[in-house]
């Protein structure tokens, strides 16, 4: 038997944060949820720690006002197990269409359950090993079902398990994501197909690594991945191939970006906790000790943002006006305190008066244009 490790002191701390309810995984909407503003320490932390955003911000008094309605979630699951019925049958018709796979049927392995363990370190174990057999081809016709796969994400480890993994076809492995919103005439809503394929590119880099601590060659996962969604008005699965590479390039940036969620957990104060039992006084305490990136964007993706833009407003963030604005006033973190520069009520510093001189000469030409429309 292997010696047992004890825990790192971080995921001890992260630990204690969350209290006693269980983890939430780190997902693949979370991860791109966290790339999309990855100078949010209080994100990060929260993520690290499992912590239910949905409940802690509820218990705060900011319930958020987002999510995918049941009915969505129904509809979604129905259209997957039509694409997935008869050994993925409409999966590999549509393979043979976009990549002239010339495959009529193909073994599928089931991953969603391993000997009837769904515990993820077996499923991700499992994984590991069929996909191993892949690359040696020695299963060339095997069709992953719901792979567990492995990421590491500000220091902690990252469960990614996109909906299955193509066999080889052309030298290389496909990851297919399906979704229930149509395709009308070859054209799906833009908004989500970015998301979607957001995610797909999570995947692809927790496959590409996967491969390459197996010694395996990376490059053997395509850099496209297969879309699959209704076609028109119909419930008949239609398929596109997507390119991935400019997202891949961006979310290997982001990632590297992130800070070391552990780091930033050990570094509150001993009694700081994100229990969403506690009272909320104290994990509010806590919430204020975690810097904060809020912009309006967060309300779109982040149980949080309700809180983190109440906040902005009470201190007069220049955030909550938006990205452009936060960015145009770097070092300042008040636009109470940009006017009082304005108005000559405070002297700015060295570092605010190349930003200031900005905002007045902006001033002059705004009076300017005023003065040529009038």
């Amino acid at each position: 038997m292997p010696p047992q490790h004890p825990p790192a002191p971080s995921s001890e701390r992260l630990a204690v944060l969350r209290g006693a309810r269980p983890p939430q995984e780190y997902t693949a909407r979370k991860i791109t949820a966290l790339t999309a503003n990855p100078a949010c320490a209080r994100r990060a932390v929260l993520d690290a720690a499992g912590v239910d955003k949905a409940l802690l911000a509820q218990r705060l008094g900011h319930e958020p006002r987002f999510g995918r309605s049941p009915f969505a979630i129904r509809r979604e699951l129905s259209f997957e197990a039509l694409v997935t019925w008869g050994g993925y049958a409409e999966l590999i018709r549509l393979l043979r269409e976009e990549l002239d796979a010339p495959v009529e049927e193909a073994a599928v392995a089931d991953l969603r359950e391993v000997g009837g363990d769904t515990s993820l370190a077996v499923r991700a174990g499992e994984t590991r090993r069929l996909l191993g057999r892949l690359a040696a081809g020695t299963d060339e016709r095997l069709i992953l079902d719901h792979p567990v796969l492995t990421l590491d994400v500000a220091g902690q480890t990252a469960h990614v398990i996109p909906q299955a993994l193509s066999h080889r076809v052309g030298g290389q492995f496909h990851v297919v994501e399906i979704r229930s919103f149509p395709a009308i005439d070859g054209q799906a809503d833009p908004k989500a197909v970015a998301e979607t394929t957001k995610q797909a590119a999570v995947s692809v880099l927790a496959l590409r690594r996967a491969f390459t601590g197996l010694g395996l060659d990376p490059s053997a996962i395509a850099d496209s991945f297969l879309l699959v969604c209704p076609k028109d008005f119909s419930n008949r699965p239609y398929g596109r191939l997507i390119d991935l590479r400019q997202e891949l390039q961006a979310l290997q940036f982001q990632l590297s970006r992130l800070p070391r969620a552990g780091d930033l957990a050990l570094a509150l104060s001993p009694d700081a906790t994100l229990d969403a039992e506690r009272p909320p006084a104290e994990v509010d305490a806590t919430m204020r000790e975690l810097d904060a990136s809020y912009t309006p964007d967060c309300l779109s993706f982040c149980e949080m943002a309700r809180y983190c833009r109440d906040e902005a407003v009470a201190c007069a963030s220049p955030a909550r006006l938006g990205g452009a604005v936060r960015n145009g006033l770097p070092g300042i973190d008040s636009t109470r305190t940009a006017l009082r520069y304005l108005d000559g009520t405070i002297a700015p510093g060295t570092a605010e008066e190349a930003v200031i001189a900005r905002l007045r000469a902006a001033e002059r030409l705004r009076r300017l244009r005023g003065g040529r429309t009038a």
